[in-house]
């Protein structure tokens, strides 16, 4: 094949690949919007311990079963560092302060306070993986950012019975320090498994570092009602066991700053989530800020003009 004809069927492959990256990042952000709602309904029954160990579970049973179909085996050496850590914070510490920040703080509190996460993803990538900022990320993430503050004080402040408390803001601040992590060092993992071995064996690690809460998991599942229990299910089998698979291949796929960036989609979907399951009738800030969260993910995303002499642009 010439050189004439490769290029283009390259740059074909390469827009294909992106499509798919960016479907992906469309799959767990939808996902993941949905935990909320689960989340909050299972809380009701579960302890914040209990309530990840469940999910993790259902998840790696999930998980498991589709490893041992595609017979993808253990990943290689090189990618278990990656994996530990990875496991560690982001399915295991972010997951149970998580479930318990949002028993002490409102909904919107704990969003605003969360979606930190992405800004902290951007930082670390740069420092240790060598990603740059371009400034279509860093506007981009500014916009998102005021959009999910003025998610938060809207959400806050029609929320009933709403409260806050100064150990309900620092488990917020530390499930996204954990969330952000987690991001950081699964990024390398990547480079030596696969999206479904990383996401696999992420998920037995945060599994087995829940375990402690086993004995609440038994007891309180005995007493809690169908409902939450299944809900406990979606969120192992759904948010957890797809949602990271279809996140960790976009990641494989773009940098951890675009990635962190694209999830600043989540406070809007969970605004129109809460409306249809929940009841709760968005005003016109939450809606505003939920349009800012959507256009700032557009502005990361996007890319600027081919240059006419050199014919290329920045990466997804």
């Amino acid at each position: 094949m010439s050189t004439e004809r490769s290029a283009p069927y390259g740059r074909s492959m390469q827009k294909q690949s992106s499509r798919l990256a960016i479907g992906a990042a469309g799959v767990t952000v939808v996902l993941w919007a949905s935990a909320f709602v689960s989340i909050r309904s299972a809380g009701e029954a579960y302890s914040p311990g209990a309530l990840a160990l469940g999910r993790l579970l259902a998840g790696a049973l999930v998980l498991g079963a589709v490893l041992l179909v595609r017979r993808e085996g253990l990943p290689p050496r090189a990618a278990w560092p990656g994996i530990v850590v990875s496991g560690l914070l982001w399915f295991g510490v972010y997951m149970v302060v998580l479930n318990w920040g949002e028993q002490e703080v409102d909904a919107g509190t704990a969003a605003m306070v969360v979606n930190i996460g992405p800004i902290l993803i951007a930082l670390l990538g740069a420092r240790f993986l060598g990603e740059s900022l371009p400034p279509r990320l860093i506007a981009g993430m500014a916009v998102s950012f005021a959009g999910a503050v003025t998610v938060g004080l809207s959400m806050s402040r029609t929320s009933s019975g709403a409260h806050a408390s100064v150990l309900g803001v620092l488990l917020c601040v530390l499930a996204a320090i954990a969330y952000a992590g987690g991001v950081v060092a699964q990024k390398p993992a990547l480079a030596h498994g696969s999206a479904l071995q990383v996401t696999g064996f992420g998920c037995l690690v945060g599994a087995v570092a829940c375990l402690p809460f086993a004995g609440q998991l038994i007891d309180e599942a005995g007493r809690a009602p169908l409902s939450a229990t299944l809900n406990m299910v979606y969120l192992g089998v759904f948010p957890t066991a797809l949602a990271f698979t279809t996140w960790a291949y976009a990641l494989a796929r773009t940098t951890a700053g675009r990635m962190g960036a694209t999830t600043y989609a989540v406070p809007a979907l969970v605004v129109l989530l809460a409306w249809l399951f929940l009841g709760e009738l968005p005003g016109l800030l939450t809606l505003g800020g939920g349009a800012l969260c959507l256009a700032g993910v557009a502005v990361s995303r996007s890319r600027p003009r081919p240059s006419p002499a050199t014919g290329t642009a920045e990466s997804t």
